[in-house]
Parts: structure tokens; C-alpha cells; sequence
């Protein structure tokens, strides 16, 4: 997590410090996120979720542009409510809430196929800081609630693929979706997906 702060202060005095040069801009960006898991038997649970966070553009010439931004992102899964008669006599409805949060670092590389929009592609890390899973059931009239870890691996990397459209100079709207490549555990298949709306001011 520090090694995480450090970049993202250094990102920021970097991008300070470009400020006045025409081919930089930088400043922070705000969307939505629909996350799912997805992998060989995997039920589709996806939730709406956000994100927030900094991006620094660097514009190489009328067409390319490199793009890295640091994006705190939340991952939670819809509440799942089941019997558990293991533990409990008679059996109790629990109901059971899913959040992973992940500090993200997508690098993309973009093509301006006119002067407001361009395709955007590259690879994403993610660094996870935060990851519990609570139960909460009612007994002997009393409510009760135990929290757990998920044990999610710290790393994730992906490939996000979109666009984003400049209204202006200032404002943009930004389409992508993130195809996460690492297993969220060592012996299972599920992964990753992101689809996300943001928006973003440039400085």
C-alpha cells in the first residue's frame, strides 16, 4: 500500500510539473463499475459498484497518447441469503455480503481516431487493500454478525479495451470494459470483469 501512495504522489508531481507543457494534462476521474466474476462454472453475481481516482495523459502526437491512472475501486457482490444448520440448531437464515476493494493501475494506450474520441487499450494491475466477506442471522432474538476474510489473492491483472469522448477541452466521458486474467484464488477458476463509465476533467 505504500509503494502504492508513493507512485500516486510521484504520478501527481510528475504531472505538476509537465502542467506546461501542451501535450500533458492530467486530473481526476469518477464512474460507475459493473463488476461480475467469470470463469469456467461460474454463476454470473455481478453488482454496480465506483470508482474514483487520477490519470495523467501524455499525448504523443496528434494521434497516440499513453494514459496511466491510479483508480480506487470497490468490488462488492450482491447479498446472498441461505440456511445454515452446521453451526446453528435449528436452522437460521444468514444472510451473507461480499466487498473486495482494489487499488488499480490501468496504462493505456490511445489511438484518437478523430480530435475528440480514440480507442483505448492496455493492460491493468490491481492491488487489493481491502477483503471481507459478513454474515449476519438473527438468534435467539438476538442479532448476530461474524466477519471473515475472502483470501483473494493481492494481485490482479487484466486487459481493458474502450473509448473515451472529449466534450471538450476540459470534460470527457470514458467507456471500458476489464478483462481480468488472474484467478481469484489458487484452486479456482473465477476471475475478474469490469465494465465502467467514468467521467473526468482534464487540468
Amino acid at each position: 500500500m505504500k509503494k502504492i501512495m508513493i507512485a500516486l504522489v510521484c504520478m501527481l508531481m510528475a504531472a505538476g510539473t509537465a502542467k506546461a507543457q501542451k501535450n500533458f494534462t492530467f486530473g481526476p476521474k469518477i464512474g460507475v463499475d459493473y463488476t461480475h466474476w467469470w470463469g469456467k462454472d461460474i454463476n454470473d453475481e455481478s453488482a454496480l459498484n465506483y470508482q474514483a481516482g487520477v490519470f495523467m495523459e501524455y499525448r504523443a502526437s496528434s494521434k497516440f497518447a499513453i494514459a496511466p491512472e491510479v483508480v480506487f475501486a470497490t468490488h462488492k457482490r450482491p447479498k446472498s441469503e441461505w440456511k445454515d444448520w452446521i453451526d446453528k440448531d435449528p436452522a437460521v437464515d444468514v444472510i451473507t455480503t461480499y466487498q473486495t476493494n482494489y487499488i488499480n493501475i490501468p496504462v493505456m494506450l490511445k489511438y484518437y481516431v478523430a480530435s475528440s474520441l480514440s480507442i483505448d487499450l492496455g493492460p491493468q494491475f490491481g492491488f487489493k487493500v481491502y477483503d471481507k466477506y459478513t454474515d449476519k442471522w438473527e438468534e435467539d432474538g438476538k442479532k448476530m454478525k461474524a466477519t471473515h476474510n475472502m483470501y483473494h489473492r493481492n494481485f490482479d491483472f487484466g486487459i481493458g479495451l474502450g473509448a473515451t469522448y472529449n466534450f471538450n477541452e476540459r470534460v470527457f466521458v470514458q467507456l471500458r470494459y476489464t478483462l481480468g486474467l488472474v484467478p481469484l484464488y489458487k484452486d479456482d477458476s473465477a476471475r475478474n470483469g469490469n465494465a465502467q463509465l467514468s467521467f473526468g476533467y482534464r487540468f
